[in-house]
């Protein structure tokens, strides 16, 4: 290390572990990343992703000043032009079409940044439109629907307590790639080998035999799609074996007996031909399951992307419910971050309601206050009364990450007035904003995990602030967000700090308190101002003063039961059968008869990649991240396509080609394709990534098939047809 260099720390940002670092620093320039071996969490794990963080950050693809379109053309242009065009183009549109004419899009790295978590719902607010579309509605919407009707809050979501847990059930999950996903856990491979390595059983149910599965006790390839109907027979088999017991929490359920007759028709024997899987295999899981001393089941992306994914994510917390393993230390249990809320007596709440309004054209009904993101190109393309003609879209990619990207390419191209993007690169979908505003690189912002710090596997608070001064020419993410607020209300010209005071504001009356309360907040922003005053409020009696003292962070203790003090149902109990689902059941009994006849898709991820947003990072490239197409030696061999030969596939929304990866960590009948590529398009602005682009997957698909409940697209176990090209 020369004289000049000096270490930061810095959580990082690239993926849900949340894991410390320590960033050398030479100058203002990044020039390594290790593990912080002190922090609270992670204590010294990092992923090859912490450890290229100085590559990304210095990205030279980065856009360092805002672009605004004239004459057609983005041009390089200042704060106040940028600012300036969006106050006065979208206040005079609402003025003219009304509040639904601006749609917001609000991506998956709005959970990854300090800024991202504070302003995104003030943004909201202020335009006052329900046109609002997220990343959730291709990733987690159906278990915030699941726990919404079971527990009355949608974001009430269990995660299994790794590091205390006997038996542990993963269902659509691959955490040694994805790192973890609503679970919080640095280390997930470490925390999988220290169970087995005390005694523990791991299951794991995939059509891919991944890193995961390959460390499991047991594998079971199941057939893409049918989750939902494995874990009822699973539950059914708790039930008619009478192996089932709630223990602590039967005082808190309804639905009981209804329950039992509800998924009375899901027995093993009548689920094994649509799953693929014998009879004999699911009844011992259940068993298992019963007679650990302590379990989990936890499911992710494999299990809540396809037709009955809130069915799914509902049925795994039955499961831990019926095995008493729900709120209970070495099973699932209810994270308790620093600026929650301070726990209340336990009470009735106002519950959680689906389908409040619904989309314009198709009808969808919300979940959460969201619309599916499936439907924004139509509701851009449809003429009529509350046609969306402004967008904003902060820190999203839909054109590469929703289906068909193709169709929306054309909406944003020619269907919209104007649109605005926050983002620090020119990608597949900002290249067609007229205002682009990029927020700085990861080493000149604070960071706090609002989000992620509610679903970890350990109660625990971090903060750390910017590892290297804002440069001259750039903006703060969380000024960029309040200025956005500010241009679209009415505002513009107001200090930004106008937007902190006045959330503070909300919140001390929310509380109760007067506003001489604000004079003792400290912080050098008025973001940490909000932090500061979010702490105080919840549940530990933190100060930021007192975080910043812990630059490792506090340690809050292991995860502790909740229930009932966090139900909000209508009564007050968990609603182990809620109308919604139980009108849902029918189309999962439908599901008993179906078979597919040809090959199905499915999804995968990788260690060294994160959706759509990290393949501009050279260090990140190559190796086994890598667009193929996975597909089993024996479909391949019926096929007549060989091992690094191009494929073509081909199903409703279009079709694309890649070469063919032949490999038994595919089941038969499955082929997979790695979501995220397909950085072809032309205009943008992304050296690394265009020189092995890949294909987008989610062109495959057009749409039209979603989860009714969640309006969640279905990404995987998608019908596709598979030929060699000549």
């Amino acid at each position: 290390m020369s004289h000049d260099s000096r270490t930061a720390l810095r959580i990082c940002p690239l993926c849900e572990a949340t894991c410390g670092l320590t960033l050398t620093i030479e100058g203002t320039t990044v020039t390594g990343a290790r593990g912080d071996r002190d922090d609270v969490l992670s204590q010294g794990f990092i992923c090859p992703k912490g450890a290229s963080f100085g590559g990304l950050d210095a990205d030279p693809d980065r856009l360092r000043t805002p672009l605004v379109r004239t004459d057609g053309v983005l041009r390089e242009a200042t704060w106040s032009e940028a600012f300036d065009m969006i106050a006065a183009r979208i206040p005079a549109l609402t003025e003219e079409h009304g509040k639904q004419s601006v749609g917001v899009v609000l991506g998956n790295p709005n959970v990854h940044t300090m800024a991202g978590g504070l302003y995104p719902q003030l943004l909201l607010s202020t335009l006052g439109t329900r046109n609002v579309f997220t990343a959730s509605t291709l990733d987690q919407m159906p278990k915030h629907v699941s726990s919404g009707l079971l527990f009355g809050d949608a974001n009430a979501i269990a995660v299994p307590d790794l590091d205390r847990t006997a038996h542990l059930l993963l269902i659509g999950a691959n955490p040694l790639e994805s790192n973890g996903s609503l679970c919080t856990a640095p280390d997930f491979p470490g925390k999988l080998k220290a169970l087995r390595k005390r005694g523990g059983t791991l299951t794991v149910i995939d059509p891919r035999r991944t890193r995961t599965a390959r460390l499991a006790d047991r594998h079971v390839a199941i057939r893409p799609g049918a989750d939902a109907l494995l874990l009822a027979a699973l539950t059914q088999v708790l039930l008619e074996e009478k192996l089932a017991d709630p223990g602590a929490l039967a005082e808190h359920l309804d639905g009981y007996d209804e329950l039992a007759e509800a998924i009375e028709d899901f027995t093993p024997e009548a689920v094994a031909a649509a799953c693929d899987i014998d009879a004999g295999t699911i009844r011992a899981i259940a068993r298992e399951l019963a007679a650990a001393p302590a379990a989990a089941v936890y499911g992710r992306i494999g299990s809540c992307t396809v037709e009955h994914g809130t069915l799914a994510s509902w049925l795994v917390d039955v499961l831990n419910i019926l095995t008493g393993n729900l709120d209970r230390p070495g099973g699932a249990l209810f994270p308790l971050s620093a600026t929650a809320r301070a726990p209340r007596a336990a009470a009735p709440g106002k519950g959680f309601a689906l389908g409040r309004w619904a989309s314009r054209v198709s009808g969808h009904p919300e979940a959460k206050g969201e619309l599916p993101v499936v439907a924004l190109a139509e509701e851009i393309e449809t003429p009529g009364e509350g046609r969306i003609r402004a967008l904003i879209v902060v820190a999203g990619n839909p054109v590469l990450s929703a289906p068909d990207g193709d169709r929306l390419d054309r909406a944003l191209a020619e269907g919209l007035d104007f649109m605005v993007s926050v983002d620090p690169y020119l990608n597949e979908t900002s290249r067609h904003a007229d205002v682009v505003l990029p927020p700085p690189p990861p080493s000149q912002s604070a960071h706090f995990d609002f989000a992620l710090n509610s679903l970890a596997v350990h109660n625990q608070v971090r903060y750390t602030r910017a590892a290297v001064p804002l440069e001259d020419d750039r903006m703060a993410e969380s000024e960029i967000l309040a200025r956005l607020v500010l241009a679209v209300g009415g505002m513009h010209g107001a200090p930004p700090e106008t937007v902190d005071d006045m959330a503070i504001a909300a919140a001390l009356t929310r509380a109760g308190l007067p506003e001489e309360f604000a004079a003792e907040l400290t912080g050098r922003t008025g973001a940490e101002r909000r932090l500061d005053l979010m702490l105080r409020l919840g549940p530990y009696d933190l100060t930021l003063e007192g975080l910043l003292a812990h630059p490792h962070g506090i340690d809050l203790g292991p995860l502790k039961p909740r229930v009932p003090q966090l139900l909000r149902t209508r009564s007050g109990r968990i609603e182990l059968l809620p109308a919604p689902i139980a009108a849902d059941l029918p189309r999962l009994r439908e599901a008993l008869d179906e078979r597919p006849t040809g090959l199905v898709l499915v999804g995968r991820r990788h260690l060294r990649s994160n959706n759509s947003w990290m393949h501009n990072v050279s260090s990140l490239r190559g190796g086994s991240n890598v667009c193929t197409l996975q597909i089993h030696p024996d479909d391949a061999a019926r096929i007549g396509l060989a091992d690094g030969a191009t494929a073509r596939i081909t199903a409703a929304g279009g079709e694309v080609e890649a070469p063919a990866e032949v490999t038994d960590a595919v089941r038969t009948g499955v082929v997979s394709l790695p979501h995220g590529w397909g950085h072809s398009r032309p205009g943008t602005r992304m050296s690394v990534a265009e020189t092995g682009p890949g294909v987008n997957v989610n062109q495959l698909l057009d749409g039209t098939l979603l989860d009714p409940l969640s309006g969640t697209a279905v990404l995987n176990a998608v019908p596709v047809s598979v030929t060699p090209t000549l």
